[in-house]
C-alpha cells in the first residue's frame, strides 16, 4: 500500500499543514491539530514499548472521547489495527468477541476494572485508560499478525450469538470518508461537525470521527447523546453546523426544543442513517428546526455510507438517495436473478469501500459475498433515476397469506396519526394466513389514541392484508446501542408472553 493511501499519513499531512487549527472540542475547550499530533506520538511510543507491531490489533471499550481517535492513529502508525467495542455488550459476549479477534491488549473505560481480571484469566492483557489519549504502560501479548492494510475491525456477537467481525482497510475507510466529504452538501472543509454517535458503530467512527481528521472539519466530541441538555449546550457553545444522527434521536431533539431548549441557528444540516427516516419526522425537523435532513444508507460491511440524498435541490423524501460515485448496485430476487427498475428485491452492492469478507469466518463470508458483490440483506426498490427506497430487512419481512408485507410501510402510516410518537411492527402467527401484522405504539405525552382508531386509519391507507390486526401501547421500544428498533426482541417478547394469536 502506498503511503499516501494510509490514513495516518493523510492525518499527519493535515496536522502538519494546519497545526494551529481547531481539531476537536472536548470538555469545553478546543484542541489544536498540534496537540492531537503530540498525543498520537506519545500513544504510539507507549504501544510500541508494550510490544505492539505490524499486523497487531488493540481493542478498546470507551465512550466517544479523544482517546479512541488517538489510539487509532497511533496503532496505524505502527502498522496495526484498532477494534472499538461496545462497553455494554455484557461480559460473556465481550469474552467471546475478544477470543475471536485476538487483540494484543485491551483498553477499558475507568470503572470497568472488574473486567481487567476477567480478561487476565483468559490471557488477554487489559488496563483502564482516561479519555484524553494518555495511554498507561501495558505489556501486550504476541498475536497472529494480520495484513497491515487492515485499519479497524467492528465486531458484534451477531443475531445467532456467533461473533461477527468486519475488518475494514485503510483504502475502504479513506474512500468512504472522501465520498461523503466530496459528494454530500454540508461536509465542506471548516464546517463544525458533532461527533456523538457510538464509536463502535461504523457511521460514528468513520463519518463522525475519522472524516473530520482527514478533511479539515473541526469536530465536537460528546461522550453520549443523553442527557440531551449537554447536546444543546455543546451545539450552542461550538456553533456546530452538521449533526450526524440516527432517526430515533430526532424525536428527542424535537421534544427538547418543544420544552424550551434553544437550537442554534448555526445548525444547518443533519445527516441521518442507521434506520429508516419517516417522512413525517423529516417534515417536523424541517418545520420546527429549520434544518435540512439528508437521509443516507450503508452498512458496517460497506464502511459504511454507500448512498445518500446529497443536496436540498436533489433530495427525494422517502429515499436514501442514489449511490455515491464508484458503487454498483443490483436488485436481485432470492434466486439471484437481476430485477428491473421499480421491482422489489434484495440489494447487492460492489465498490471500493465494500469489505472483502468477515474476519476469520470463511463460511459466513461465502454466504454474503459472491465475486466481489455483497448481499446487504435489505429489500429495496430503485426508481428510474437510481434513487433507492429501503423497504425492509429481509429477515423482518412479514408474509400474510402469501403476500409480502414490509413493516416499515405500516409504521410510516401509523406515525402519521397525530399523537403517535413512534411505532414498530412485527409479524405474529396466525392459523389462517400464517402471519398477521402487530403494531407496538408509543404515544406522545398527553395524547389519547385508541387501538381501534389506529386500525381504522390503517384500513384507509393500506391494503387489507397490511393492516395491523393488533395494537399494543408501550412506553418504550427495545433499541440497539445505535438507536435501531430491535424487532427480533419484540418477536421474542411476543413469543414468551403467550399473546400471539
Amino acid at each position: 500500500m502506498k503511503n499516501q493511501d494510509r490514513l495516518e499519513a493523510w492525518i499527519a499531512n493535515r496536522n502538519g499543514a494546519e497545526p494551529d487549527s481547531n481539531c476537536l472540542w472536548w470538555s469545553g475547550a478546543w484542541w489544536s491539530r498540534r496537540k492531537f499530533a503530540e498525543k498520537v506520538e506519545a500513544a504510539a511510543k507507549a504501544l510500541e514499548a508494550g510490544g505492539f507491531g505490524p499486523g497487531s490489533r488493540v481493542a478498546c471499550f470507551l465512550p466517544d472521547c479523544p482517546t479512541v481517535l488517538v489510539l487509532s492513529v497511533a496503532a496505524w502508525k505502527l502498522g496495526g489495527a484498532v477494534v472499538p467495542l461496545n462497553m455494554k455488550a455484557g461480559t460473556p459476549s465481550i469474552v467471546k468477541i475478544l477470543r475471536h479477534v485476538e487483540p494484543a491488549g485491551v483498553f477499558l473505560f475507568e470503572g470497568m476494572e472488574s473486567l481487567v481480571e476477567v480478561l487476565a484469566a483468559d490471557g488477554i492483557p487489559a488496563a483502564t485508560v482516561g479519555l484524553e489519549g494518555d495511554l498507561p504502560a501495558l505489556a501486550l501479548r504476541p498475536v497472529t499478525p494480520e495484513s497491515t492494510e487492515m485499519a479497524v475491525i467492528f465486531a458484534t456477537s451477531g443475531t445467532t450469538g456467533d461473533p461477527k467481525a468486519v475488518p475494514l482497510t485503510h483504502a475502504n475507510l479513506l474512500d468512504n470518508a472522501r465520498g461523503v466529504h466530496e459528494n454530500i452538501e454540508g461536509f465542506e472543509k471548516g464546517r463544525v461537525l458533532m461527533n456523538v454517535l457510538p464509536n463502535f458503530h461504523a457511521l460514528g467512527y468513520t463519518v463522525c470521527g475519522l472524516l473530520p481528521l482527514l478533511f479539515g472539519l473541526p469536530q465536537v466530541i460528546l461522550p453520549s447523546f443523553i442527557p440531551i441538555r449537554n447536546l444543546f449546550e455543546a451545539l450552542r457553545a461550538t456553533r456546530t453546523e452538521v449533526l450526524i444522527a440516527v432517526p430515533t434521536m430526532l424525536p428527542f431533539i424535537l421534544g427538547a426544543v418543544g420544552k424550551g431548549e434553544e437550537c442554534p441557528d448555526s445548525l444547518k444540516y443533519i445527516l441521518t442513517g442507521g434506520g429508516r427516516l419517516d417522512p413525517t419526522l423529516d417534515a417536523r425537523v424541517r418545520d420546527h428546526l429549520g434544518v435540512v435532513v439528508f437521509e443516507g444508507y450503508g452498512l458496517t460491511e460497506t464502511s459504511p455510507v454507500i448512498s445518500a440524498n446529497r443536496s436540498f435541490a436533489t433530495k427525494k423524501i422517502g429515499t436514501v438517495g442514489p449511490a455515491l460515485p464508484g458503487y454498483e448496485f443490483e436488485v436481485r430476487d432470492p434466486e439471484g436473478r437481476v430485477l428491473g427498475a421499480g421491482e422489489d428485491g434484495l440489494l447487492w452492492v460492489r465498490g471500493p469501500s465494500v469489505f472483502s469478507g468477515y474476519f476469520r469466518s470463511p463460511e459466513m463470508t461465502a454466504e454474503r459475498v459472491v465475486s466481489g458483490w455483497f448481499n446487504t440483506g435489505d429489500i429495496v426498490r430503485v426508481d428510474s433515476d437510481g434513487f433507492i427506497e429501503i423497504l425492509d430487512r429481509a429477515s423482518d419481512l412479514i408474509i400474510v397469506g402469501g403476500f409480502n408485507v414490509y413493516p416499515q410501510e405500516i409504521e410510516t402510516i401509523l406515525n402519521q396519526v397525530p399523537g403517535v410518537a413512534m411505532s414498530a411492527v412485527i409479524g405474529i402467527p396466525n392459523a389462517v394466513s400464517g402471519e398477521v401484522p402487530k403494531a407496538f405504539v408509543i404515544l406522545r405525552e398527553g395524547a389519547e389514541v385508541s387501538a381501534q382508531s389506529l386500525i381504522a386509519y390503517s384500513k384507509e391507507h393500506l391494503a387489507h392484508y397490511k393492516v395491523p390486526r393488533k395494537v399494543e401501547f408501550v412506553s418504550e421500544l427495545p433499541l440497539s446501542s445505535v438507536g435501531k428498533v430491535l424487532r427480533r426482541e419484540l418477536r421474542k417478547l411476543e413469543k414468551t408472553s403467550g399473546k400471539a394469536s
